[in-house]
């Protein structure tokens, strides 16, 4: 990670992932089934993305192995929460490497270990099932987490509202719109409690 993407990230980190919604528009934000379930709730992060086909985690293990400080994990697990792609183990592999986090379209368990360790985990559910380990997948391509299109670097921010997805291209003008909706958000509360009317719209 350079010096220009720290400091991104810590300017996103400074935003709810509604602020950056508003900033990014439609089609950013993951299915709000996918959730803060382990550690701390507010992350932001560089997407390893992983493919795997439906049920596999064998190679969710393997792809660990990438994962560089500040990386946040991105497992396209295509929803499905009848057997895990992750655990304990993994949480203590992937806090030994500085991960930020992990974000599953699917399931994890060992919920108790999971919480001990305190590794971020943002995923649909907790099931108690194994998983396939045959092997299969790719790491660091294009993949659909969520609804949504994640790219191998694409910044992932996430906290108890959900998890959004910027490109790096874009961070900077949707911090600016973001940043630019909060002001008039302050701007129209500062008149209501000025004037006593009410403005169920955030002036433009």
């Amino acid at each position: 990670m350079n010096e220009t993407q720290k400091q991104t990230l810590e300017r996103l980190k400074t935003f709810s992932t509604p602020e950056l919604c508003d900033g990014a528009g439609l089609f950013h934000s993951m299915d709000h089934t996918i959730r803060s379930w382990v550690g701390r709730s507010r992350i932001a992060g560089i997407a390893v993305t992983v493919d795997v086909p439906c049920g596999e985690g064998g190679f969710v293990a393997d792809a660990i192995h990438y994962l560089r400080p500040g990386d946040v994990m991105v497992i396209a697990g295509h929803g499905s929460c009848a057997s895990s792609y992750w655990g304990d183990h993994r949480s203590y592999c992937a806090r030994m490497l500085g991960a930020e986090a992990v974000v599953i379209d699917g399931a994890f368990r060992d919920i108790d270990g999971c919480e001990e360790i305190g590794f971020p985990i943002f995923a649909r559910g907790v099931t108690c099932g194994t998983a396939l380990k045959t092997g299969t997948g790719a790491v660091n391509v294009p993949v659909s987490c969520g609804g949504v299109v994640v790219f191998p670097g694409d910044f992932i921010v996430g906290d108890r509202n959900g998890v959004c997805v910027i490109r790096p291209e874009e961070a900077a003008s949707v911090m600016e719109r973001a940043l630019d909706k909060r002001r008039r958000q302050e701007e129209t509360i500062a008149e209501m409690e000025r004037t006593g009317v009410v403005l169920t719209k955030v002036k433009k």
